[in-house]
């Protein structure tokens, strides 16, 4: 063993000296010396074979792994990169490997993901649904409360209305009053608007009153005079609250009652103390003569006589007010 190490003392400083030399071969190789190249090659050989055999080492072949190229390198280094070169071009190409089919577990897996996402779905849409039906509970609490606000409004409308009719009716009751003919319990106020009877008797119901209702012949005679002086000098058939609708020759008040006298228009004597013509004047016969063709009485304003007239047709009209 010492001398082992005795060798190895005294080869290793030389072979120190002939890397160096080595090195400076292949500077003066590189310098243009290359003549020098095999007996340096010789004495490497010869040195790493003695030092192999100092160290128990196998002995290599100088032919096969010591070369100079002729780039100045050594043979021994392209040959580990030859051998790195094979080993890459040895190397096998990983090929494309299928994928293995779904198994049954995997079938599995995926319906099972497949329903967790259809029920965290259903969850959001239960959430909406309560939402909205939250929104729709909400909005029909202020639909109520909007019938009911609509309700009150109407109720108050329909008051304010009937209180507006009421003051109508007394407003056109005074008027009728101070303005027409006072009479007993009873007020006469002509208008000269023209309506047909059942519009004529509509706008003095709203007035407060109705038709004129004359009920004895002291009422009959004072309302002539009344319509003979406002509408003087002219002749107006006036509406009044006399009607033979219900049955043909009975003759009723507006208020239902039955009329119990007449002052009917009759054709005048062409000559006093001529007996009556049994043939009817042309421009004024005998009242009444429309038969159901005219169920309704106005009454002239020059004399007072009572005319039967179509209902249609438009006149003046008085009306009556209670006082």
């Amino acid at each position: 063993m010492q001398a082992a190490w005795l060798f190895g003392a005294l080869v290793v400083p030389q072979l120190l000296g002939f890397g160096y030399g080595a090195r400076g071969v292949q500077r003066e190789w590189e310098g243009g010396w290359g003549g020098a190249l095999e007996e340096e090659r010789e004495r490497e050989a010869l040195m790493l074979k003695h030092l192999q055999e100092a160290l128990g080492l196998p002995a290599v072949g100088v032919d096969e792994n010591l070369a100079v190229t002729p780039e100045g390198k050594l043979a021994w280094e392209n040959q580990e990169d030859q051998g790195e070169e094979e080993e890459e071009e040895a190397t096998p190409t990983p090929s494309i490997i299928p994928s293995p089919s779904p198994t049954h577990e995997d079938t599995i897996t995926y319906i099972l993901g497949r329903l967790a996402g259809l029920d965290a779905s259903l969850h959001q849409l239960h959430v909406r649904l309560h939402a909205l039906d939250t929104r729709v509970v909400q909005l029909t609490q202020g639909l109520r409360q909007l019938r009911e606000a609509a309700g009150d409004t109407r109720d108050a409308v329909q008051v304010l209305q009937e209180a507006q009719g009421r003051a109508e009716r007394e407003h056109g009751r005074l008027e009728g009053c101070l303005k027409g003919l006072r009479l007993g319990h009873k007020c006469f106020l002509l208008s000269r608007d023209f309506e047909v009877q059942a519009a004529a008797q509509a706008r003095c119901v709203a007035r407060g009153g109705s038709l004129a209702q004359p009920a004895d012949r002291q009422q009959m005679e004072a309302l002539t005079r009344y319509l003979r002086a406002a509408l003087a000098p002219y002749n107006w058939p006036v509406w009044l609250g006399v009607h033979d609708r219900r049955a043909e020759g009975l003759y009723l008040f507006e208020n239902g009652q039955r009329v119990s006298f007449f002052a009917w228009h009759r054709s005048p004597n062409t000559e006093p103390g001529a007996q009556p013509s049994a043939a009817p004047h042309p421009l004024s016969p005998d009242q009444p003569n429309g038969g159901a063709l005219e169920n309704c009485v106005a009454q002239a304003s020059d004399d007072g006589s009572w005319w039967d007239h179509d209902c249609q047709r438009r006149l003046y009209f008085v009306c009556e007010f209670p006082f």
